[in-house]
């Protein structure tokens, strides 16, 4: 059976701690890391654990095993899917300066035996800790980071070995590099050139055209382009939370989606003055309008373009961290239902109020899905001169 090596380990372990943390320069002496992890990504685990003790850091360990929240969502009535306890997360806010999570799922359906409706249920539970964490890095006081652990089960939804799975995070992550840090920087350099295009363009919308797909994006006053934090590894995504009351249109999503412990397939979206307002999907649909019934989940939260350049992942992994990130022959486009990023906002969000955010069409959702399309697009931006002008086609950015 396939295992990563030691080395590459304890390089991809480097690039969480000394890059992705603290917006791409790495913790600090003294910061506290909370790490979250499930069964299978314990190796890779130990290695973050060992990095964050050699840079001078504190960790919190997290261990999860699925076999227990299946069993709470078989077993557990509503009330106990909803149970938050208030004062343990608190003080866990309060006393973490940054959080990295490891997903390595031994199944990606692993709750596809449980229902739905509670499965969208319990993930309500701990949106308070997510609030408080969110206020911490509107602040400038916390950072975060996710990464992939290959599994054998990850693996066979791929259609692929596990060690070609492996050999896609190796690449993807740079961790084939004599110097990954090096690479990242370089990286995120080029991609910072484009954000900076980006920004100076003062877009009002954008329209999407593809296959399926003919919608319009409102951008909205006071806002960003964000990309390469390191807030995800691997991250080449450039993205933007856009006004939701100016979304109109359709678009269809290509890849997969694992989401909740189940798989959904060819996802259509319909979207009126803002909110959408028909949800297909070819499989689980009844999954797909059980997430967007959510408080605030029936709006789009993020507009997303990745740059086929940058990434260097050409397969479909089944697991939204990589496929968000799909490079490919046309990079990608996503769309996440749910919750904005208040950092989209050029203003300083410290500076901000809830009330504020909400009345510059910032959503604010339990629930944040990315949903992915790869099929070749171009992405019109409308300026405020009533010029136009093409700022994406063929996977890549015209700027």
């Amino acid at each position: 059976m396939f295992s990563p090596t030691p080395e590459l380990l304890q390089r991809y372990a480097q690039v969480l701690i000394n890059f992705a943390l603290n917006d791409g320069s790495g913790m600090k002496k003294g910061d506290v890391v909370y790490v979250v992890t499930q069964k299978p990504g314990i190796p890779l685990a130990k290695e973050v654990y060992r990095s964050i003790l050699q840079t001078g850091g504190h960790p919190i360990m997290n261990i999860q095993d699925d076999e227990f929240k299946l069993l709470q969502l078989q077993e557990g009535s509503d009330e106990q899917l909803v149970f938050f306890p208030e004062r343990y997360y608190r003080g866990l806010a309060d006393s973490i300066d940054h959080y990295v999570r490891i997903l390595a799922e031994d199944d990606p359906l692993f709750l596809s035996a449980a229902d739905p409706r509670k499965v969208v249920l319990s993930s309500h539970a701990t949106k308070p800790f997510r609030d408080w964490l969110d206020e911490k890095e509107d602040a400038g006081k916390f950072t975060w980071t996710l990464c992939l652990y290959g599994t054998e089960g990850a693996a066979r939804e791929a259609g692929i070995t596990l060690e070609e799975y492996w050999k896609q995070i190796e690449r993807a992550c740079f961790l084939d590099q004599k110097d990954p840090i090096a690479t990242w920087h370089s990286v995120f350099k080029n991609m910072y050139s484009i954000l900076e295009q980006l920004n100076e363009l003062p877009i009002t919308k954008v329209h999407v055209e593809a296959k399926e797909t003919d919608l319009w994006v409102s951008i909205g006053e006071k806002r960003k382009w964000l990309g390469g934090r390191g807030r995800n590894i691997p991250s080449f995504e450039i993205f933007t939370s856009p006004d939701w009351r100016g979304i109109e249109g359709t678009i269809f999503f290509d890849l997969p989606l694992y989401r909740y412990g189940n798989i959904l397939k060819d996802i259509r979206l319909e979207i009126r003055n803002g909110r959408i307002v028909r949800a297909e999907a070819g499989q689980n649909e009844d999954l797909l309008r059980e997430m967007i019934s959510q408080k605030n989940a029936d709006k789009i939260g993020e507009f997303s373009l990745t740059d086929r350049r940058f990434s260097k992942i050409t397969q479909f992994m089944a697991n939204t961290l990589f496929d968000e990130n799909f490079g490919g022959s046309y990079g990608n486009t996503h769309l996440a239902v749910g919750k904005a990023y208040h950092d989209a906002c050029k203003q300083d969000p410290k500076t901000m109020t809830e009330a504020d955010f909400q009345e510059l069409g910032y959503n604010d959702s339990p629930e944040h899905t990315d949903i992915i399309a790869t099929t070749d697009r171009k992405v019109t931006a409308y300026l405020t001169d009533g010029s136009h002008k093409v700022i994406y086609e063929g996977g890549e950015f015209c700027l």
